[in-house]
């Protein structure tokens, strides 16, 4: 074994060059995973510190003990607490001082008439609690509010907004509230809580503005006196709350937002992370076989003769082994710290762009470099087991013989194995989405597609190297011709070479046909759904914003140019025991603005009692119409409903809806997400628009856009998300790239020979460099072109899959400039990655390489 390790070493130290590639694919690889786990944790590290920070101060928070969720959230919302248990809290021995926190959204609008953030970060505002050490803000400058209109807002805020201490502005509660700034804060000694606005207000105007009724607050908070710990201070409060409110510590309400934050966001960011990682790693692998796969097939005289002198096949496939794993853990181990770079990259750069990630320390644990560097190691070996036992299998006759043929282009056997993957792909497919719908399934044959592309790689190689290389011995006579019979030498080596770029070009394409899939869906539904002429609508992307302040429609709908105007407000009940969003609405004219589909029963009377919801909903709670369904509030109170319609389309409409007056006792921060406007016959959209434009402006100057208009901005989060997956499939792409340059060079150094002869007989350098660009751009070119196929269909599976599992129609879309893009880019990512073997190859001395063996 020690021999082999020696043998090994030595074959490293003089062929280096061989392995750069697969070095620079491991540690890229390693690299991004590392700064994903790094990240993850430094981000629940950050955002537990966070909330820590935010409860420092509070030994209990007082709150509702009961919570309505609906579908896809974590933390639900709770109803208010009366503010007059503060003095009954204040009572309690042990009890040093307890303050109402009371919470709503509050948007301020900016010195340009902008407003500060809303795409993203949470806007806040609430009232100043005058005990500084129940208040997570601290005054940096000015003063406390202490009359109406006067407001606090955090440093960070007024920094974005070109804001400070004197100025005038407005306030979106929804309702607009002007304020004058008179104090800024810190959170924690920052600008404020990551990238949250706050706005801190007297406690009667925040009880005015963003409370339903006087006296309410989210939740109490209470600070214990000298020795009296959390646990037994919430024992103390326990007895004397009232039924239906609860005592929680403080440290258990800031675990609560740190677990909620984790499950709605962190994890889904990290598990998005790690996928790419996994992309980049599955790339990775492709060219770490190829380049061990040639390594050894250059090298089969030279195993030959050790063979011949007495070498063991474990000793040789022990040596090419131990290669590997030096290659392995000096790249995982530079990778790590990259992985560090990488995390400490993103830490900057997300909070530099709206995202709501806090500073603080990166956070490194051991399983965060533990994991990366056995992923690495595990990769890389993995990869070059089969070439390595390949190796070891090298008979010593073999140094007598020239280069086997690479004959795997006409395998009988590849052939059929590669078909039955295929059908098997379409027939689990086809299952999944038409017949019987499962996200399984639909799952099962993609991957099985992905493994059919990659065993039928060789077999199609030929055939598709000749197609699209056909054009060459035209535009670029025998230089072309050399290049696309050099492409097509060994079928399984192009095939290999090409199926890591060809799995970065599919997953580009399938996000960019899902991307442009949802667009048609997003305008199909505005389309299809809403009938109106303009819409008045907040950010459809992020959570911040205060939304519209439910006096707009009827403000709207008072112009004589306008026919309807409706709101769209949210609330959220239990129906039937099962947490629901409603649609607060005028059902009446909601039915004339929208077009509900097909509707059994009315909704011309829902009045105070009555409700209507979606057939599917309907089907669902066993609910038709005429029947009783039970509707539980935040505040605690039952009421009966009669469902008075089941309507056909939710697209925008929602699932269940109710009227204004049916919420009214039971609503708190009153506010719409969407107007939407239908002009009179005659009057033009401009003219119209326009007059919509100035009432809006009385009302905060929220957006006003045309039906097209609203589309293309309801699907704007889809095209940030698909910048950021082609920000992360460029390292896919980039390793790809490196593998198809490495086996490039590999070639020309097993070439060496016949290109010294090419050189002799009149090539020149120039046709040398075009002849090696050219094979890299066809290489290239067969890599795009089974991704472009691959990366459709999976789009489609994806779509059909997701249409299966809603209750939206889908609608399919190929977007042919993008994917052309996508292409193109393929291909000069071909032509780039051979630029250097063709430099190298054309500085080739003709004499030498003529002589090589």
């Amino acid at each position: 074994m020690n021999a082999s390790v020696r043998l090994s070493v030595s074959s490293l130290r003089a062929h280096k060059r061989r392995f750069a590639g697969t070095f620079l694919a491991v540690l890229l690889g390693v690299a991004f995973l590392a700064g994903t786990l790094v990240m993850g944790d430094t981000l629940r590290a950050s955002f537990s510190t966070l909330f820590g920070d935010a409860t420092k101060g509070t030994d209990a928070v007082v709150r509702s003990a009961d919570a309505i969720t609906t579908p896809g959230e974590s933390q639900g919302v709770r109803q208010p607490v009366d503010t007059a248990l503060v003095k009954t809290v204040e009572r309690i021995p042990g009890v040093a001082a307890a303050a109402p926190d009371i919470q709503g959204a509050g948007q301020l609008v900016g010195s340009d008439g902008k407003p500060v953030g809303g795409q993203g970060p949470p806007t806040l505002a609430g009232n100043w609690i005058t005990d500084p050490k129940l208040n997570p803000y601290r005054l940096a400058a000015g003063h406390a509010p202490s009359k109406s209109g006067e407001v606090v807002v955090n440093r960070g805020a007024a920094k974005k907004g070109g804001l400070k201490i004197g100025d005038t502005t407005t306030l979106r509660t929804p309702g607009p509230v002007k304020v004058t700034i008179v104090g800024l804060a810190t959170f924690g000694g920052e600008d404020g809580m990551a990238q949250v606005t706050f706005t801190g207000m007297t406690q009667a105007d925040a009880e005015k503005y963003l409370t339903a009724r006087p006296g309410e607050a989210a939740n109490i908070r209470v600070r214990a006196g000298p020795g009296v710990g959390q646990a037994e201070l919430v024992a103390d409060l326990t007895p004397v709350l009232p039924k239906g409110v609860e005592a929680i510590t403080g440290q258990e309400s800031a675990r609560e937002n740190t677990d909620m934050i984790s499950s709605q966001f962190l994890n889904i960011f990290t598990t998005f992370l790690l996928v790419f990682s996994g992309i980049a790693l599955l790339v990775a692998t492709f060219s770490i076989h190829n380049t061990f796969a040639i390594v050894v097939a250059q090298r089969t005289r030279e195993n030959a003769l050790l063979r011949a002198l007495g070498a063991s096949r474990r000793q040789v496939t022990a040596s090419s082994l131990a290669e590997a794993s030096v290659v392995a853990v000096t790249a995982s181990a530079v990778g790590l710290a990259g992985g560090i770079g990488i995390a400490a990259g993103l830490q900057a750069l997300f909070p530099a762009i709206g995202f709501p990630f806090p500073q603080g320390d990166l956070v490194i644990s051991g399983l965060s470099m533990l994991l990366p560097l056995a992923v690495g190691i595990v990769v890389c070996l993995g990869s070059a087991l089969l070439p390595a036992v390949r190796a070891g299998r090298t008979a010593p006759l073999a140094a007598l013989r020239e280069t086997a043929v690479d004959g795997s282009g006409a395998s009988r056997g590849r052939a059929i194995v590669g078909a039955a993957l295929a059908v098997l792909a379409v027939g689990a497919t086809l299952t999944g989405v038409l017949v019987n719908p499962s996200l399984w399934l639909a799952g099962l044959g993609a991957v099985l597609a992905l493994a059919a592309f990659v065993v039928l790689g060789p077999v199609a190689s030929s055939a598709a190297v000749r197609a699209l290389g056909a054009p060459l011995d035209m535009l670029r006579g025998v230089t072309g011709g050399l290049a696309r019979r050099n492409a097509l030498r060994s079928p399984k080596r192009t095939a290999a070479t090409a199926s890591a770029l060809m799995i970065g070009v599919a997953v580009v394409s399938l996000f960019t046909v899902f991307g442009a899939s949802l667009k048609a869906t997003m305008d199909q539904t505005v389309s299809r759904s809403f009938a109106g002429d303009v819409a008045v609508s907040t950010p459809s992307f992020g959570a911040g914003g205060s939304g519209l302040s439910p006096e707009l429609a009827p403000a709207i709908a008072r112009q004589p140019a306008v026919r309807y105007a409706v709101g769209l407000g949210r609330g959220v009940a239990q129906v039937d025991g099962k947490g629901r969003a409603l649609t607060v609405t005028d059902p009446v004219t909601l039915g004339k603005v929208f077009d509900l589909g097909e509707v059994r029963g009315s909704l011309d009377a829902l009045g105070t009692d009555g409700i209507a919801l979606t057939r599917k909903e309907a089907a669902e709670q066993h609910l038709t119409t005429g029947d009783t369904a039970r509707l539980t509030f935040t505040d605690g109170k039952r009421e009966n409903f009669t469902v008075r319609a089941v309507y056909g389309r939710s697209e925008l409409a929602g699932d269940y809806v109710i009227t204004r007056a049916a919420w009214a006792p039971h609503r708190t921060q009153d506010s719409d997400s969407l107007v939407a406007v239908t002009f009179k016959n005659g009057v033009a959209t401009a003219d119209g628009r326009a007059a919509v434009e100035k009432v809006a402006a009385r009302y905060g100057n929220p957006e006003v856009q045309t039906r097209d208009e609203y589309a293309r901005s309801s699907a704007g989060g889809i095209d940030m998300m698909l910048t950021l997956v082609y920000a992360l499939l460029a390292l896919a792409v980039l390793i790809a790239l490196l593998g198809i340059a490495n086996t490039l060079t590999l070639a020309i150094h097993e070439r060496t020979r016949e290109l010294g002869l090419l050189r002799a007989v009149g090539q020149t350098r120039a046709q040398l460099r075009a002849m090696v660009r050219w094979e890299s751009v066809l290489v290239a070119a067969f890599g795009t072109a089974g991704g472009l196929a691959l990366g459709a269909f999976l789009g489609w599976v994806l779509v059909e899959a997701s249409d299966g599992a809603s209750d939206s129609a889908f609608a399919f879309a190929i977007p042919p400039v993008r994917l052309v893009v996508v292409a193109l880019v393929g291909l000069a990512a071909g032509a780039l990655a051979g630029l250097r073997p063709a430099r190298r190859a054309a500085r080739l001395d003709v004499l030498r390489a003529i002589a090589t063996e």
